[in-house]
C-alpha cells in the first residue's frame, strides 16, 4: 500500500491534536512533556519507518536508541550507559546485517556482485566526489558507461534522465554522513546491493516499464543515504 506512511502520520498527528484539545478543555490530563519526551521524535518516526520501509534494521537501531535515551531520561540508568549501549546495539545490528547478507545473498545481490566484477576494470566509468561540498552533474545526450559516486559530509546529484545507455552499467556509490541522488529514465531498471550502518537506499520511482538496460548499484556507507528518483531534483 503506497499511502500507508502518510496515513500513519495523519493518525499520529490527529492523536496529538486530540491530546492537546482534551487537556485544554479538561476532558483528561495527559502529560506529554514527561522526562525524555523529546525521544519520541526518534521513536515514533522510526516505528513508522519499521512498518513502511524495506530496511528494517535501521529502524530497529533508531528505536533501540530512542528507548535507551528515554530510560536514561527517566533515570533508570545514566546517559553514559545509554550511549555505550547504543553503540553496542548499533554494532550488533550492523554485524547481523553483514552476516545475513553474506549468508543469505539475494538474487539481486549476486547479480550485482557478478556485474561489478565483470566491469571492475572498465576505464570508461566516470567519477563524482563530494567531500564537505556538493557535486552536481547532468548527462544531456551523453553516453553513460557507469560511475563511482562518493559523498562524505556532502551531496552528489547525478541526473541520468537524458543520458544515452547502450549497455548495462555499474554505479558504485559510497555515502558517509552524506547523500547521493540518482535520477534515472523510466526505461532503465535498477538492481541494488547495499551495506549501510544507519542509512540505506530509497527508491521513489514509478514502476519501470519496458526496461531496455539495467543499472547495477553497489552501495555502501554510514549515516547517509542514496535516493533513486525519476523526477527533477527538488532543490
Amino acid at each position: 500500500m503506497k499511502n500507508i506512511k502518510p496515513i500513519i502520520w495523519g493518525i499520529a498527528i490527529i492523536a496529538l491534536g486530540v491530546i492537546f484539545g482534551g487537556n485544554a478543555i479538561g476532558l483528561f490530563n495527559i502529560d506529554i512533556f514527561f522526562n525524555g519526551w523529546w525521544t519520541l521524535f526518534i521513536i515514533v518516526p522510526s516505528a513508522i519507518s519499521l512498518i513502511t520501509e524495506k530496511e528494517k534494521l535501521v529502524s530497529l537501531a533508531f528505536i533501540a536508541a530512542g528507548v535507551l535515551l528515554l530510560l536514561a531520561a527517566q533515570e533508570v540508568f545514566s546517559y553514559d550507559v545509554a550511549w555505550k549501549a547504543i553503540l553496542a546495539v548499533g554494532l550488533i545490528l550492523f554485524g547481523c546485517s553483514i552476516l545475513f547478507k553474506t549468508i543469505f545473498h539475494s538474487d539481486s545481490d549476486k547479480e550485482v556482485e557478478k556485474k561489478v566484477k565483470e566491469l571492475k576494470d572498465d576505464k570508461t566509468m566516470d567519477a563524482q566526489v563530494a567531500v564537505f561540498s556538493g557535486s552536481d552533474r547532468a548527462y544531456k545526450g551523453e553516453k553513460f558507461s557507469g560511475s563511482n559516486l562518493t559523498a562524505v559530509f556532502g551531496g552528489v546529484d547525478t541526473d541520468l534522465r537524458e543520458a544515452v545507455f547502450d549497455k548495462d552499467v555499474v554505479i558504485k556509490a559510497f555515502a558517509l554522513f552524506g547523500g547521493i541522488e540518482i535520477a534515472v529514465p523510466d526505461d532503465v531498471e535498477i538492481k541494488t546491493k547495499s551495506a549501510f550502518l544507519f542509512g540505506g537506499i530509497s527508491d521513489d520511482r514509478k514502476e519501470t516499464v519496458k526496461a531496455k538496460h539495467t543499472i547495477y548499484l553497489d552501495a555502501a556507507g554510514g549515516f547517509g543515504g542514496i535516493s533513486i528518483t525519476d523526477k527533477k531534483k527538488k532543490h
